[in-house]
Parts: structure tokens; C-alpha cells; sequence
């Protein structure tokens, strides 16, 4: 009879290190894709100085949005009840690794950097996961679903202001879309609940305020 695998049980420090660790690398590291960049041969076509500054700060933000999703995912995966929705919250989580490591590459093109305030936002977002997730697994996948539902209606919005020429930075944002929307299908598949008022409010207002500054900073 073949030997069963072991299972390692984490401790509470073992998992707040995998916590830290996931931060760090979220907002200090570079972590890689897995799938190809969107972009691809795509070509990079010439852009004025304004319209480069202008592309720049929307794939700003962007990049802040990802953070955001890695750390909204990993504070509610950190405490979810069911393992299917950890799991469910993890695989969302490495996708957002992709679209992290896109608008990177695409800041990086455009001659510019990610936000300054990238570990305030990774750690807002870590704490609003982790409460949404305490309040039970519906409460957290329908903080996914609206979540998923504002980011949409953003990379709309960049989709139409982008500079007509700026082809690489519509694939990544076209991908994206895409993606999220997924994502938000999923949660609501796995039994998310709907947000009562005035949450989706709040979180747009904070939505726009994460956006007017990562747009500079």
C-alpha cells in the first residue's frame, strides 16, 4: 500500500510570515507573470509628452488596483472558512499577479514608476479583506463581485481616454477587463451576497480618492 503524502500544519507565525511575504513581494518585488503579456508584438507607436504623462498615470492606476486586489484576496483567503473559497481567492489572487506584472512592464515602457503610496494601499485593502472575510464567505465573495464590478467600469472609462496611438497599454487593459469579469461571475457562482448600502457607495468614494492621487503619485 503506498505511503499517504504528509500535510504540513502551519503555525500562527508560519502563516503570518507567508503574509508578510506575500506583501512584500506584492509591493517591493517584481513578481512575474504566468501567462505572456498581452501586449506582445504590439508595436509601441510614438506618443507626445502629454499623452505619455496622461497613459502613464492611468496605468498608475492601474497598478494600484492590482495591489489593491492581491491584498483585498489574500486578507480574505488568510480567513476564509470554506477551502474552496480560499482556493477560489488564491487563484483570482495569481491572475491579479499577471495584471500586476503587465502594468509594470507598461510603466516601465512609458518611462515612469508605480505609485508611492503602494504599501498604504496593499495594507488598507489587506485589512478590508480580512474584515469582509470574517463576516463569513458570502460576505467576502460579494465584496469580490463589486470589487471585480468597479474595476470594470474604470478600465472602461481608460479605455475610451487612452491616447488613440497607445495600442500596447489597450491590449493589457482589454485583457484585464476580461478577467475581471470573470472573476466576479465566479464569486457570484460560489454564493456571494449582495452588498447592502451604503458599502458599494463607500467603496467607489474610495475608489475615486485611490484614483485622483495614484493618477500623481
Amino acid at each position: 500500500m503506498p505511503a499517504r503524502p504528509l500535510s504540513r500544519t502551519y503555525s500562527p507565525v508560519d502563516r503570518w510570515l507567508v503574509e508578510a511575504q506575500r506583501g512584500l513581494d506584492t509591493v517591493f518585488g517584481d513578481p512575474p507573470a504566468q501567462r505572456p503579456n498581452p501586449a506582445g508584438d504590439t508595436p509601441e507607436l510614438e506618443l507626445e509628452a502629454a499623452e505619455q504623462r496622461h497613459a502613464a498615470g492611468l496605468m498608475r492606476i492601474n497598478h494600484v488596483g492590482e495591489v489593491c486586489a492581491q491584498g483585498l484576496y489574500f486578507g480574505q483567503a488568510a480567513v476564509a472558512r470554506d477551502a474552496a473559497t480560499r482556493e477560489h481567492l488564491l487563484e483570482a489572487a495569481q491572475e491579479e499577479t499577471d495584471h500586476l506584472a503587465w502594468c509594470a512592464d507598461r510603466l516601465r515602457e512609458l518611462d515612469s514608476r508605480p505609485s508611492l503610496f503602494n504599501p498604504l494601499w496593499y495594507a488598507g485593502s489587506y485589512a478590508l479583506g480580512a474584515l469582509a472575510g470574517l463576516r463569513g464567505d458570502g460576505w467576502s465573495l460579494g465584496f469580490v463581485v463589486e470589487t471585480e464590478r468597479q474595476v470594470e467600469a474604470h478600465l472602461d472609462e481608460h479605455l475610451e481616454t487612452l491616447p488613440p496611438a497607445d495600442l500596447r497599454s489597450r491590449e493589457i487593459l482589454t485583457v484585464m477587463k476580461t478577467d475581471e469579469a470573470r472573476h466576479a461571475e465566479h464569486a457570484e457562482q460560489a454564493g456571494a451576497r449582495i452588498l447592502p448600502a451604503p458599502i458599494p457607495t463607500l467603496m467607489a468614494g474610495a475608489s475615486k480618492l485611490m484614483k485622483a492621487v495614484a493618477y500623481r503619485l
